[in-house]
């Protein structure tokens, strides 16, 4: 793997979407400091886990203290808005550097989870579920 360039790389961006969550992600070179809504990193994603699931495309990239990130995220909970932040992180660091296409592809970094919450239908109390059948 090869480290990412950063002489020519300007303010670039990019989206990741997960369930009803949305990630806008401004990526410039820097120290690797990491703002999500004007937060800290580890202050709006305490568990240590979503943490590491979030910075993974960062580590494979090895651009971990390459660029400095500036997320907004809305929508959804805090489960949705990491895995939309990891897409548009691996989104991101395409546009800077097609190369780790390959290697990104491979862990599954840039699939878009489709699953969403079903929708509900007219005539019963959720999208699956129906009222009680009664024969008499």
């Amino acid at each position: 793997m090869s480290a990412i360039a950063t002489d020519n790389v300007q303010d670039t961006t990019a989206t990741g979407r997960r369930k009803t969550s949305v990630a806008r992600i401004w990526l410039k070179p820097g120290a690797g400091v990491i703002k999500i809504n004007n937060k800290d990193f580890t202050d709006y994603f305490p568990s240590l886990s979503m943490q590491n699931d979030i910075l993974r495309p960062l580590e494979l990239a090895n651009a971990m203290h390459s660029f400095d990130l500036t997320v907004k995220t809305n929508g959804g909970g805090i489960v949705g808005q990491a895995g939309a932040l990891r897409l548009a992180i691996s989104r991101v660091l395409l546009l800077v550097n097609e190369s780790h296409r390959a290697i990104l592809k491979k862990e599954g970094m840039l699939t878009r989870d489709p699953r969403m919450k079903e929708r509900k239908k007219p005539g019963q109390p959720g999208a699956r579920k129906r009222f009680q059948f009664s024969k008499r």
